[in-house]
C-alpha cells in the first residue's frame, strides 16, 4: 500500500468517547500521524492504512463518515502547454476509487434478513399388522 491521507467526519459527543476513538485509531498498524479537529469534528489520518478498517473500528464508538481519501503528499504538477490539450485521467481514477470506497462502505451497513423457517415435525404412527402371528 501507499501512503494515504484519510479525513473522517466523526460525531464525538463526549471526552470519554474521544479518548477511546483516539486509542482505537492509534492502535491500527500503519498510522503515522493522527490529528483531531474538534471544531469541525474531523479526524485526519496519514499513513499506510486501509480506510475501511479505520471506519470499522470507529463505527463501534460513534457515527463516522468518510470525507476524503487521497495521497499523503500532493505532488506539484507542471502546467501543461497550451498547444497540447489532453483529457486528464486522474479525476476519473479518483472518482472510481471513491465509488469503490462508497460501495465498500455501503456493503458494511447492509443487514442480513432472516428467513422465516418453520419447525419440522416428525411423528410416528404405529399400526398393528393384521397378518402377523399371534400366540393364544
Amino acid at each position: 500500500m501507499t501512503m494515504k491521507k484519510v479525513v473522517l467526519k466523526v460525531e464525538l459527543y463526549d471526552d470519554r468517547i474521544q479518548t477511546k476513538a483516539m486509542q482505537a485509531v492509534s492502535g491500527i498498524s500503519g498510522v503515522e500521524s493522527l490529528s483531531l479537529d474538534k471544531k469541525d469534528s474531523k479526524f485526519t489520518l496519514i499513513g499506510d492504512i486501509d480506510p475501511v478498517k479505520v471506519v470499522r473500528k470507529l463505527k463501534k464508538l460513534c457515527h463516522v463518515e468518510i470525507v476524503f481519501v487521497g495521497p499523503a503528499k500532493e505532488e506539484k504538477k507542471e502546467e501543461p502547454k497550451k498547444e497540447e490539450k489532453k483529457p486528464e485521467q486522474k479525476p476519473k481514477d479518483e472518482k472510481e476509487q471513491l465509488i469503490e470506497l462508497v460501495k465498500a462502505h455501503e456493503a458494511y451497513y447492509n443487514q442480513m434478513r432472516m428467513t422465516q423457517s418453520y419447525p419440522c415435525y416428525y411423528y410416528r404412527t404405529v399400526e398393528e399388522d393384521p397378518n402377523g402371528c399371534v400366540i393364544c
